[in-house]
């Protein structure tokens, strides 16, 4: 399904965007019919893409070897409404979505950097990253749900 970093990162920066409009409408909803759950579903959704698309940025940028100017803008363009899909066309422009997943690793290029053999591992075996970033994903979401939301409790 996501055979390229280009296909997974514009599939997560598009759901990123659908998820503000959820939590836009979510704060609409809220405010003209009192429904506070409404907050709490398109919250709900919008934090859970949103750690999705951080992770989605994190691994894509590890694979295609970003520096942290690229990578520091595509994360923080989760957190300006609508701003991933501005922020993918920025970085496919630049040519930073090319190319494949970096299954094989050559340690004596003088490119290697120290996590491209775990990393080659994990997408040799999607089933195995999936389950791992799902598991971090899945975790830290639980981990912010206990902690309330942004702003705290009103």
């Amino acid at each position: 399904m996501f055979r390229t970093p280009l296909t997974l990162f514009r599939t997560l920066a598009i759901a990123e965007a659908v998820s503000w409009t959820l939590l836009i409408a979510g704060l609409i909803v809220r405010a003209t019919t009192g429904w506070a759950a409404a907050v709490t579903i398109g919250g709900g959704i919008h934090g859970f893409v949103f750690l999705s698309y951080g992770a989605t940025v994190i691994l894509v940028a590890l694979n295609n070897r970003w520096t942290a100017g690229p990578t520091v803008a595509a994360l923080i363009s989760a957190i300006v409404p609508y701003a991933t899909i501005p922020a993918e066309v920025w970085l496919h422009r630049r040519g930073l979505l090319a190319g494949q997943w970096r299954r094989d690793v050559d340690p004596a290029a003088a490119y290697a950097r120290w996590y491209d053999r775990p990393l080659a591992w994990f997408l040799a075996r999607p089933w195995a990253l999936v389950l791992i970033i799902a598991a971090l994903v899945i975790g830290l979401f639980a981990v912010l749900l206990l902690v309330g939301p942004p702003g705290g409790k009103s």
